[in-house]
């Protein structure tokens, strides 16, 4: 078996990780990870004869030369690599996570932090087992920053990846309803994510913390207060905001000791304001001048299905189909119903890994609804189907059938809200919209 610092020493002379044979690149080191319907083993001659110049098996019938390289544990070589070389860098790594806004937040601060450093943050949704290694691996000796995302459907996988990434700072953004399944409830989804905080009350230096967020304080209340940076609406805070407006995009104004600004950003509702004023903290906290915190954020273009706002022909799009669950569901029904355009359409779907949960969130969605303005309503999913006899709406078992129905039925002179869990794919009722 291989030592971790001779597999280092080969990483820096092949320093692109694969975990995928669709993906290699010549001269990279490929993992053979496993899964419930894969084994990566069994792809390692493949990743070897399109140009990978090693393949990490952990199985040594699959072992054909010395550019097979076993170890015990493929993932766990991976995380264990990773590590080894995030302790070889020398720049701070900040990490993220929360219920919901993690991923616009990361932007964000990445936005900001980049105006100062040169800054590597997750790509995509790589905030798992797999990709937080990665993530870490694709870390060249030219960058001064690191963001890392940590998403986690259960308890100990905060912890896990703090091990791997070893974070000096870190962000919660907030705990709401969001994995109910694995964690057991709003009480195991705050345990799962304090986490963070128990590393970094042990480990690291600072933890941004929003002052506005009462859970956020309670799981923080045991922590040195000079190690929590405040950022909220309330004047003593480190940093100081206000939402002077919220339509049709955001405007924020704020404070921070010497520093202060205000800037219009390209988000929708009224929700990313906590997570634009943590950007705003950061900023000040690593010395980013004012005048690049605004421009940074007025700048940020919101993509990937995130609070994103559209034109497609007659109708305005609202766009926030990567995910949802009930917390992040009630505040984009709650922000459109305020917006001012006439015409408004409201399509939303199924909200994925709520276990015992799922009918009676299901359900208090479709009370709210019921106190909201709107002029259409479209259900997709089996759980809102289930109840859809309750409200005057159009109701479909998926997304196909919705889009199908739209295509039939075009929708004119709109305003329209488009959210729902990834599993129910909601995008495609934004592919059914004519131009």
């Amino acid at each position: 078996m291989i030592s971790p610092e001779e597999l280092y020493s080969i990483y820096l002379n092949n320093p692109i990780i694969c975990t995928d044979t669709r993906s290699i690149q010549k001269g990279s080191i490929f993992f053979a990870l496993k899964g419930p319907n894969f084994n990566g083993n069994s792809f390692a001659e493949a990743a070897i004869e399109q140009g990978a110049a090693y393949a990490v098996i952990d199985e040594p019938k699959f072992r054909k030369d010395d550019r097979y390289i076993l170890v015990e544990h493929g993932l766990k070589a991976l995380q264990e690599l990773a590590n080894y070389h995030r302790r070889q860098l020398k720049i701070p790594f900040l990490a993220i996570t929360g219920s919901n806004g993690k991923t616009t937040t990361k932007e964000l601060i990445r936005a900001v932090l980049s105006k100062k450093f040169k800054t590597l943050a997750t790509k995509g949704n790589l905030n798992n087992h797999i990709g937080v290694p990665l993530t870490i691996l694709s870390i060249d000796k030219s960058i001064e920053f690191a963001v890392i995302e940590m998403g986690a459907n259960h308890q100990g996988e905060i912890e896990s990846y703090c091990h791997i990434a070893e974070p000096d700072y870190g962000l919660i953004t907030n705990v709401g309803k969001a994995h109910l399944e694995g964690f057991g409830g709003l009480s195991g989804v705050k345990k799962g994510k304090r986490e963070l905080y128990h590393w970094l009350d042990e480990n690291g230096i600072k933890i941004f913390i929003n002052g506005d967020n009462g859970d956020l304080g309670e799981m923080a209340s045991q922590i040195d207060p000079r190690k929590l940076v405040f950022y909220g609406t309330n004047s003593a805070f480190d940093t100081f905001a206000v939402l002077k407006k919220s339509q049709p995009e955001l405007v924020i104004s704020w404070k921070s000791g010497l520093q202060q600004g205000q800037h219009t950003c390209r988000l929708i509702g009224a929700y990313n304001f906590e997570n634009v004023v943590a950007a705003v903290a950061v900023g000040n906290y690593f010395g980013v001048e004012a005048h690049l915190i605004d421009l940074a954020i007025s700048s940020y273009m919101p993509d990937n299905s995130r609070s994103q706002r559209l034109q497609k022909g007659s109708n305005s799009i609202i766009l926030d189909a990567y995910n949802a669950n009930p917390s992040s569901m009630e505040a984009a029904i709650k922000n459109f119903s305020q917006l001012s355009d006439k015409n408004k359409v409201i399509c939303i779907g199924d909200m994925a890994e709520l276990g015992e949960d799922s009918e009676k969130e299901h359900k208090r969605i479709l009370q709210l609804l019921k106190d909201v303005s709107y002029q259409q309503l479209i259900l997709v999913g089996k759980n809102f189907n289930k109840f859809s006899n309750e409200l005057d709406c159009m109701s479909f078992e998926n997304a196909e059938l919705a889009s199908d129905w739209i295509k039939k039925n075009p929708l004119k002179s709109k305003t329209i809200l488009i959210k729902g869990s990834r599993s129910t794919k909601m995008e495609t009722i934004l592919e059914a919209i004519q131009d």
